[in-house]
């Protein structure tokens, strides 16, 4: 596998470094090491190589003083480890030949390194390609989150219904983490609050938790630079252990603190359908920003004084609204313990925030319970409400007499339960914000957060999403990796996605042509053997492999996928064979353990999948594999082998999407409606490699703003009718499914019906197009070659630009 390199290591000096660590840190030798003692000690050598460039880069950082970028996430989602570092270490030769001397088979040492659980989907993956961009680039950053002890959960099916269970992903230690117990912060969390002279206050928390921090390597690909990741995990204070409790008997009663603290940081995303769930959700996100303030303050008072400089040497970037609360926990920190006045505080915390909005949808825009605050975190409400007086009274100097515009503003939602409007608050304390994709800017300037663009529109920005060709092509796809480098003349096109578009010419040679469909095989035929292992389900490497990976949501439609698996399988039993084609429908993705009706879509796909499988008639043409627990180790099984990406969501409703950016850049042609980044897909791969199918979002808002019925549509449409009253009186009829149908034909809030004529007979189009082998291999040649734009370094690189605008500290070579 292609590689960087940064060490001139042998195999036989890896080997002594590898014994020395199997020693020192897991006590052992060679003769009696267990498999996991090997993946520990290779893990651990690894790392090695990577902790000299991590001094180099930080002293690097000491010296020049720079701007730095700290990166606030509720999630990442970062893969497996091992492989990623072996790369970029420059190592993965040497110590696969060092294992192979000291009779180890590396493919097994390599299967137990962990996914770790820090993250679920589209916005943990972002987060992710945006530190190994950063590191790339040369960019001063840190990101900062928390250290779940059991990530989202592990995803089983049973009976075809979702089943969780706990991910204890660091059961067995995570060698790759770096703790520090002695640099703990103390979290404060309800008690009171007294004035102390203006507008300062002191505030005397109830309880108190300690975060203990630990960090994660991030290395860049051919540079020397290595980041960090700093992650938190919550801890109790040792007096919390009461002793006379634990002697009477009462050992319950007696850890109940420590447990009670120990759950901030246990689960990804809590359950918040309870009062409990709720808080526990708040405690978890002001824990994160707490934790993090503190020890940014901390890195800059390592080489300036006062706060002067704060705002120039520190960029805060707020992913998505869960670390919004850092506002006012800055202007807390600013005014009550540093005595600073709060237009000086204010003016600061301004110039330091930037945030990024992911959604369109109303419901997805968090609130938070004015009570909940007052009782979890009194001090920060009390400063909520003094930010939002202020910057109405800045509305009201604007637009005099107009009560209607300082009702949409206020960060404070009146009527009923009085609610913290989070991203009003964000926008409020930031210098910017930006969309991630074109569109979804443009609709968050003109829906979403209209009042807010028409009062600062030089706030508002795009900074199209992107994903990381290091992890999705050099770590996934390594034939095609290999392919794409030998026609370019090496791999430094990994770090300068744009010279992909010399692909472009090698879609007219036919052996180029060939070569690529042996790896697009080569990758089917991988998936094929994990489908059949996980899934019990044999798949065809030589049929169209159509793929919708994605977290399960109403919005992104998997329904209607459902629906298209119906219809064909309805053509192929009755002999019609239109739009009919060899393939393989997977589908990979979890839904959030209270979102019920996410959950009966799924349930419904494995029904459906249970059938067509067992039916000897439709074998021949149609298999599906629901494969369980997707993250990044089964995307990186699955994109490759991709030939069709479903990215069929209501337009208007998709923030950006990466999944399509993945499957693109891995040859796999889209289907999709003009929704999120799809359409600056279809911009540049152009609409002949594109197939395009329903509303755009201009007349999907307009359908659901005018009388809509559902029922039209079954009515009208004889295949639709069909597949419905399959789901529910025929062969695919399971629990829940009369709920979900009675909702599709009275509401349908994301018209699938409406979308389902023009969804199926695109589909017939892709049938069609796969027919001709050697034009569908062209179509995908062309994908890849223009698919440089979408590389997490341009995203990195417009946020440089355009928001942090921050410089490169290359470190010393090696």
């Amino acid at each position: 596998m292609t590689q960087v390199s940064h060490v001139r290591a042998t195999p036989t000096e890896i080997e002594f470094e590898l014994l020395g660590n199997l020693a020192r840190a897991r006590g052992t030798t060679v003769e009696s090491a267990s498999a996991q003692d090997l993946y520990q000690a290779l893990a651990l050598t690894v790392r090695d190589h990577l902790i000299d460039r991590y001094i180099r880069t930080t002293k690097a950082h000491y010296e020049a003083n720079p701007r730095f970028v700290y990166y606030l996430s509720a999630e990442y989602m970062l893969g497996r480890q091992l492989g990623q570092n072996l790369l970029y270490s420059g190592t993965a030769d040497v110590a696969r030949s060092a294992l192979e001397a000291l009779g180890v088979d590396p493919a097994e040492v390599a299967a137990l390194d962990v996914e770790p659980g820090l993250g679920n989907g589209g916005l943990g993956r972002l987060a992710a390609c945006l530190l190994d961009a950063l590191a790339t680039s040369d960019i001063p950053a840190v990101g900062y989150g928390i250290r779940y002890d059991f990530g989202i959960f592990k995803q089983e099916f049973r009976g075809g219904a979702q089943a969780e269970r706990p991910d204890d992903w660091a059961y067995y230690g995570n060698p790759w983490e770096f703790r520090a117990p002695d640099d703990q912060q103390h979290i404060g969390f309800y008690g009171s609050t007294e004035p102390a002279g203006g507008n300062r206050a002191v505030w005397t928390p109830g309880e108190t938790v300690l975060g203990e921090p630990s960090h994660m390597l991030v290395p860049g690909y051919g540079t020397g630079t290595v980041n960090i990741i700093r992650l938190w995990r919550a801890r109790s204070a040792p007096e919390s252990f009461d002793l006379s409790q634990f002697g009477a008997g009462r050992y319950g009663e007696a850890v109940e603190a420590m447990v009670r603290s120990g759950t901030i940081s246990a689960v990804l995303y809590p359950d918040d359908s309870t009062e409990l769930g709720r808080e526990l959700r708040l405690k978890q996100q002001y824990f994160l920003v707490a934790c993090s303030l503190r020890d940014i303050i901390r890195r800059y008072r390592l080489r300036n004084d006062g706060w002067d400089a704060f705002a120039d040497k520190v960029v805060i970037q707020l992913n998505d609204t869960h670390p919004v609360i850092a506002i006012p926990e800055l202007m807390r920190i600013l005014v009550d313990e540093e005595g600073l006045a709060w237009e000086q505080a204010w003016s600061i915390t301004r110039r330091v925030f930037a945030y990024t909005c992911h959604t369109l949808l109303p419901e997805a825009l968090e609130t938070w319970p004015v009570g909940l605050l007052r009782r979890l975190l009194p001090r920060h409400l009390e400063i909520i409400y003094l930010i939002n007086h202020v910057f109405l009274q800045e509305v009201a100097a604007l637009y005099p007499g107009d009560a209607d515009r300082l009702r949409r503003l206020s960060i404070i939602e009146e009527g009923g339960e009085q609610r913290v409007r989070m991203a009003h608050l964000a926008v409020v304390g930031s210098f910017a914000v930006n969309g991630v994709a074109a569109l979804h800017s443009r609709l968050l300037t003109e829906t979403t957060l209209r009042a807010f663009a028409e009062m600062m529109p030089r706030q508002f920005h795009n900074v199209t999403n992107g994903i990381s060709p290091r992890r999705f092509l050099l770590v996934a796809n390594p034939g095609l990796t290999r392919l794409i480098s030998a026609r370019l003349g090496g791999t430094d096109w990994l770090r300068d996605l744009d010279r992909l578009a010399e692909l472009e010419a090698a879609a007219g040679d036919p052996d180029f042509r060939a070569r690529w469909r042996a790896v697009k095989r080569r990758n089917r035929q991988d998936l094929a053997a994990h489908a059949l292992s996980e899934a019990g389900v044999s798949l065809d490497p030589d049929a169209l492999c159509d793929v919708m990976i994605k977290r399960f949501h109403e919005y992104k439609r998997q329904l209607l996928r459902v629906l298209h698996v119906i219809v064909l399988y309805h053509r192929i039993k009755r002999g019609d064979l239109t739009g009919v084609v060899r393939r393989s429908v997977v589908f990979g993705g979890k839904a959030a353990p209270g979102y019920h009706a996410a959950k009966r879509v799924m349930l419904l796909a494995n029904t459906v999948a249970e059938v067509v499988n067992a039916d000897p008639d439709v074998a021949p043409y149609l298999k599906v594999a629901f494969l369980p627990d997707y993250n990044v180790t089964r995307a990186e099984l699955i994109i490759p082998a991709a030939d069709l990406s479903e990215q069929i969501s209501l337009a208007g409703k998709e923030a950006s999407g990466t999944s399509n950016m993945k499957l693109a850049l891995n040859g796999a042609l889209t289907i999709g409606t003009l929704d999120g980044a799809n359409v600056e897909i279809r911009d540049r791969v152009g609409a002949d490699n594109f197939f395009l199918f329903g509303m755009d979002a201009t007349e999907a808002a307009a359908l659901r703003a005018g009388p809509y019925n559902p029922r039209t549509y079954y009515e009208l449409d004889e295949e639709l009718r069909a597949a419905i009253d399959a789901v529910v009186g025929g062969p695919f009829a399971c629990e829940g499914a009369d709920l979900l149908v009675g909702e599709l034909l009275t509401r349908d809030e994301y018209l699938t019906l409406a979308d389902f004529r023009a969804y199926v007979d695109c589909q017939d189009r892709v049938a069609e197009a796969w027919r001709d082998q050697e034009e569908w291999t062209r179509r995908s040649i062309r994908n890849v070659a223009r698919s440089g734009f979408f590389s997490s370094d341009r995203t990195v690189q417009d946020y440089c630009r355009d928001i942090w605008r921050v410089e490169p500290v290359p470190p010393g070579r090696d």
